[in-house]
């Protein structure tokens, strides 16, 4: 591809180390994610899948290696860059945490009181489109105790999306849900990512879900070991 790479990982290490052993997680991960591609990172239990995510998201730091993220070298970021940086990605995880005082609406509003020059009346319009986008228009006054898991989680995709963040990292956002609402979630997904023209990197078990993907990149035992482009 031609274009540059929105994420750009080289000769890529990461260790967990308590003090009393020493565990190798992610060994020579090398990989380009480009602007638009829906990538899907699947391999079994402990084999590094979210390390390498929350590495992409600046949410761990680099040990050894290069991961460069929408043009920035996260190693040698300043801790106020790398949360600059994360202003710039939406985030997707297993659980919705959403804030139970907080309706719906106000949920999704809190992600854009991260970016300063938004108004407050902005931000409420920009809540509001959102979830009508994810068919919870009529539920903008709802708590999260009121709503079922699915909309819960649509609620957290409307969250994550609302900024219109040039990168959408997901864990597992199909965990809780039944094959019917895992794919109404990765559909919606799907069509935000592709109107608001972001990239997604989406790790999952879900093999229900593989044909919404470009490209499945497989790891196991912290190793990058296949690649398929759909």
């Amino acid at each position: 591809m031609s274009a540059k790479p929105v994420v750009s990982i080289r000769n890529l290490h990461h260790t967990f180390d308590d003090g009393r052993i020493s565990k190798h997680v992610l060994m020579d991960i090398n990989l380009d994610i480009y602007p638009g591609e829906i990538v899907l990172l699947a391999g079994p239990s402990g084999s590094g899948k979210t390390t390498l995510l929350t590495l992409i998201g600046a949410l761990r730091t680099v040990q050894h290696g290069i991961v460069s993220v929408l043009n920035r070298d996260l190693h040698k970021s300043h801790p106020l860059e790398l949360a600059e940086i994360r202003r710039l990605i939406g985030f997707i995880f297993q659980t919705h945490n959403l804030m139970e005082s907080l309706t719906a609406q106000q949920n999704v509003g809190m992600s854009l009181r991260l970016h300063k020059y938004i108004s407050v009346q902005k931000r409420v319009a920009m809540s509001k489109k959102i979830l009508e986008a994810v068919d919870l228009g009529d539920y903008l006054d709802c708590f999260p105790k009121n709503l079922s898991v699915g909309q819960k989680q649509r609620v957290a995709i409307a969250r994550a999306l609302v900024s219109k963040p040039s990168l959408i990292l997901a864990d597992e956002p199909t965990a809780s849900l039944d094959s019917f609402a895992g794919r109404a979630v990765t559909a919606i997904i799907k069509k935000l990512a592709h109107e608001q023209n972001s990239t997604i990197l989406l790790v999952t078990h879900d093999n229900r879900i593989f044909d919404i993907a470009d490209r499945i990149v497989y790891i196991e035992d912290g190793r990058l070991v296949q690649t398929n482009n759909l």
